[in-house]
């Protein structure tokens, strides 16, 4: 046992909702997902709270999972470690603080038992329990592993706050995750043979208090809240809706019905209204069957809520929760939230208004600190030639003026490396093929005929109208180059139209192409079959409605993600299914094609979104961290990072080269339906079924701006070419444009801001609303710009 006090060592229970536990080597989080790591409950002081393990490392892609998380005390040589501990009321508090003291003792670890003592204010009580140091060995050694083995079963008493200021690291902290000293070789079978009834842990919800009283405490804590000072009261009353779930979860679980419906009945209405959705689910769970196979609520029951506050009004609901001797309500902020403290003035109403509203609180500060390279790519050297008839149409005075835009927009970025730029061999893209370069060169061609954008030049719409699609348009995307698109529909099809005079044709049969001579130049023009002309191509082969579609780059394939849990990949050639991806066992909502090709992305009602390379049956990365379902995928400009939109009303940001998530965003109060990225990479749009377009600083990690206007869902986002103008689809029947350059101009992204998230969005959506497009009855499904900057758009009509 004194090998314990050399080196610290982490153990983790993790708890299969369906078998037995099983132990787990310490690992710091999978490749694909979020490492798990220690977390501590407070801001950089840990002004008051207990260091737990976290409960949601694993190699399972960071899915926060419970578990309980045994770590051994820091070396005997540390400083001493101030700890949490049980208030010495109940007999069952006594006894497990006495298992720990022992605990400590026999591990040699005599400065941490000597400062757990003079915390809990027990140095008599703890003397005379603990025995003296021979026993240890003997029967002391058994009750020490019979009291430790029931702290591992149920969660003990609420745990005293600690002093403000003090360190919270490295304590040996007696908490809902039960972190205390123990040896590995045990930690097994405690929990094994103690703990028959996996739900009590899962659950950690043990009655702590007299039920008739929750309606008192709430209302007590309400009222305090009520009458504090104006700057406090907007950030204490975020404590209202985790707590009313979490009390009234509570209730339903120590089968307290009546109390439980009484107390929602009291309280739902004080809620902000966009947790409007979240409180149907709820209160249809009355019953402790009920949360059982309930995934919103195993959300809210393994990750904690984050509420972001000034030290300020954090001591101001200590001292009052401390006061009052308010047990119950402190235990749930202790074990149920995650409150991220910051030195400085707390934020206003609208502050907070603006950054709260997703499934699990706001993002912690943490999460969206990490470097993220969203500069572009070096653009490999292409040289260009003139076309005669270039030559010819432009006069003498021409010329000039029009090398000059094409040196300024494809020159300069291939010149001169950004600085934000991630190494160009970061992650492994594929080389350009000669036909991805002439592709490049027909690309710059275009963009020298370019028209620049502005509040003075806006572009104009082009709307593909799907008339008649009975079969119900769930998905639609364009080629880059504009030349073909493709609708996924709800009767498992996918439809590929051209949009040029050049017809569709399929490549001959193999008798066909073996009399072809290969050495011709229009070898490639020979191979097709005139026979299969035709302007529409129909692909079968899901067994579900399809809710994605994504074109390859070079337009040679074609992806298409369903209801059938699967994506595949069809071939443009052939208009053949190639691969069918199973990775997802739910529905597929969105699949997306990087910009480089060969990589793309998908997302589903498992809640994970998924990286693949088209020639692996298996995805390279999971990318796992959201609540629920995953909505919309977006590869960033550079292909190193991918961002998700979900139902949980967050979008992520996720390093492909190692699964990590890089960034965080929660402002929205609905499920995330769109994404864009701005072309330069820096900026992220996002639109979502609350109306609301949010524009997010990719850098720094900050909210920067909020459009306002759409009255329904935003289907569909898209910046032009050259980012001047974002473009919003709804099904509110209209297309939107907006002014960026003013939307990103003057940011105020100094260290304050981004350190605390006071954040002051300019209420200027009207002066940033450049034109609003009716359609007559169609949703905008999906916007493009083509290359010289004309908007495609394209929904189905829907007669009312």
């Amino acid at each position: 046992m004194a090998a314990l006090a050399e080196e610290q060592t982490e153990v983790a229970v993790k708890i299969e909702a369906d078998g037995p536990p099983t132990l787990l080597p310490p690992q710091a989080g999978d490749g694909a997902g979020e490492g798990g790591g220690g977390t501590t409950n407070n801001g950089p002081n840990g002004g008051g709270g207990n260091a737990a393990a976290a409960s949601s490392a694993g190699g399972d892609g960071g899915t926060p999972k419970p578990s309980v998380a045994v770590s051994a005390v820091a070396p005997a040589g540390a400083a001493p470690v101030p700890a949490a501990a049980p208030e010495a009321g109940a007999p069952h508090d006594r006894q497990t603080l006495l298992a720990v003291l022992q605990f400590l003792r026999q591990s040699n670890l005599r400065e941490a038992e000597e400062a757990l003592r003079r915390e809990a204010r027990l140095l008599e009580e703890a003397a005379a329990g603990s025995g003296a140091p021979g026993e240890a060995d003997g029967a002391g050694a058994e009750a020490a592993s019979a009291l430790l083995s029931r702290v591992a079963a149920s969660a003990p008493g609420p745990a005293a706050p600690d002093p403000p200021g003090t360190g919270a690291s490295g304590a040996a902290a007696v908490s809902g995750s039960a972190t205390c000293p123990a040896a590995p070789g045990k930690v097994g079978s405690v929990a094994v043979e103690d703990q028959p009834d996996v739900s009590a842990v899962l659950s950690a919800y043990n009655q702590q208090g007299d039920p008739t009283m929750y309606e008192e405490y709430y209302s007590g804590l309400k009222h305090f809240i009520e009458c504090s000072l104006d700057c406090h009261r907007a950030e204490l009353s975020q404590l209202f809706y985790p707590l009313f779930v979490h009390m009234y979860l509570e209730l339903v679980y120590n089968q307290h019905e009546n109390e439980a419906k009484s107390f929602f009945e009291k309280f739902h209405g004080d809620q902000e209204c966009y947790y409007q959705d979240d409180l149907r689910v709820l209160s249809s769970l009355t019953k402790k069957e009920h949360m059982k196979g309930n995934e919103t609520m195993l959300d809210f029951r393994t990750s904690k809520f984050v509420l972001r506050i000034s030290r300020d009004s954090y001591q101001l609901l200590k001292r009052h929760l401390q006061e009052k001797q308010n047990n119950q309500i402190w235990n749930i902020v202790q074990e149920h939230l995650y409150i991220d403290i910051f030195d400085g003035m707390p934020r206003s109403k609208q502050q907070i208004d603006a950054m709260v509203g997703s499934l699990a609180g706001e993002a912690k500060r943490e999460a969206n600190k990490s470097k993220v390279f969203f500069g572009l790519l070096k653009e490999p050297e292409i040289e260009v030639p003139l076309d005669d008839e270039d030559e010819e149409g432009e006069n003498e005075e021409g010329k000039p003026k029009k090398k000059k835009p094409k040196k300024d927009s494809i020159g300069s970025k291939s010149k001169k490396q950004d600085p934000n730029a991630p190494p160009q061999n970061r992650i492994p893209l594929p080389e350009l093929k000669d036909s991805d370069k002439l592709d490049k060169i027909m690309n710059m061609k275009e963009t020298t005929k370019r028209v620049r954008l502005g509040p003075d030049c806006l572009p104009s719409i082009c709307f593909y109208t799907f008339l008649n699609a009975y079969q119900g348009l769930t998905a639609v995307d364009v080629t880059d180059d504009s030349s073909l698109i493709a609708g996924g529909f709800a009767d498992s099809t996918v439809r590929v139209w051209s949009v040029t005079p050049k017809k569709l044709r399929s490549v001959k049969q193999a008798a066909d192409l073996s009399l072809i001579d290969k050495e011709s130049d229009d070898v490639l023009e020979r191979i097709m079959d005139e026979k299969t002309a035709s302007e529409l191509k129909i692909l079968y082969g899901h067994s579900g409605p399809v809710y994605g579609a994504s074109f390859s780059p070079d337009r040679n394939y074609l992806l298409s993600s369903s209801e059938d849990g699967t994506v595949r990949l069809w071939s443009l050639q052939t208009f053949t299914c190639l691969v069918g991806y199973k990775g997802h066992n739910y529905p597929v909502w969105d699949t997306q094609f990087s910009p480089y090709g060969y990589y793309f992305v998908s997302g589903g009602h498992d809640r994970v979104a998924r990286l693949w390379a088209t020639d692996h049956y298996q995805p390279l990365r999971i990318f796992a961290g959201h609540l629920a379902d995953v909505n919309c995928t977006r590869f960033h400009p550079n292909s190193n990072y991918v961002a998700t939109g979900s139902a949980d009303r967050t979008v992520r940001l996720w390093d492909v080269l190692n699964g990590n998530c890089v960034r965080i965003f929660t402002g929205h109060k609905g499920p995330i339906h769109s994404l864009t990225f701005s072309p330069n990479g820096r900026f992220l749009a996002t639109g979502a079924t609350d109306g609301r377009v949010l524009l997010w600083d990719i850098g720094h990690g900050l909210m920067v701006g909020e459009l306002k206007g759409h009255t329904d869902t935003v289907c569909s986002l898209r910046f032009s070419r050259d980012g001047e103008i974002l473009a919003s689809g709804s099904m509110d029947n209209t297309v939107r444009l907006w002014d960026a350059v003013k939307a990103f101009e003057d940011l105020e992204t100094d260290d304050f801001t981004t350190a605390t998230g006071h954040i002051n969005l300019p209420e200027n959506s009207q002066e940033l609303l450049l034109g609003t497009y009716m359609t007559k009855s169609t949703p905008v499904v999906h916007l493009h710009f083509t290359r010289r900057n004309l908007v495609l758009a394209a929904g189905a009509y829907s007669p009312q």
